[in-house]
């Protein structure tokens, strides 16, 4: 059974010095907006199970280099999803991506700025920024 709790990760990649982030655009029928990976949980999953079947359902990537946690959390107006918690997952720079065919058509790796102007809700924009601050710190 599908619980109303959200999970959403923020795929990113190092490159040289330089972070990509990997944005998913959804099928025209699904209003055809760019996103991160997200998904519902399921009765008995933890939210990081849910977050890596999520991963692994949307772009196949098995391979999880590290999970930066407590990025950032928001609950919604909808009654049929109540709150949001995001996530930062680390792949492989030669990470392959394999799409959901029934969620999404396309994906681009983006810089920051590019992540930033593609994305289209401002919870996801927080989200990549609250990342990005972390990454670039380091």
């Amino acid at each position: 059974m599908r619980l109303p709790i959200q999970v959403e990760a923020i795929i990113f990649r190092r490159n040289g010095s330089m972070v990509e982030y990997l944005l998913l655009k959804r099928l025209p029928e699904r209003n055809g907006f760019w996103q991160p990976v997200t998904g519902g949980m399921e009765e008995g999953e933890t939210r990081e199970e849910t977050l890596r079947r999520e991963v692994i359902e949307e772009t196949e990537v098995k391979n999880i280099l590290a999970v930066i946690g407590s990025l950032y959390y928001f609950e919604f107006s909808d009654p049929n999803l109540n709150q949001e918690y995001v996530y930062g997952v680390e792949v492989s720079s030669s990470e392959e991506i394999v799409l959901d065919r029934k969620e999404h058509n396309e994906y681009r790796w983006c810089s920051f700025q590019e992540a930033l102007q593609l994305l289209n809700w401002k919870e996801n924009k927080e989200a990549l920024k609250r990342l990005n601050k972390i990454l670039t710190q380091r």
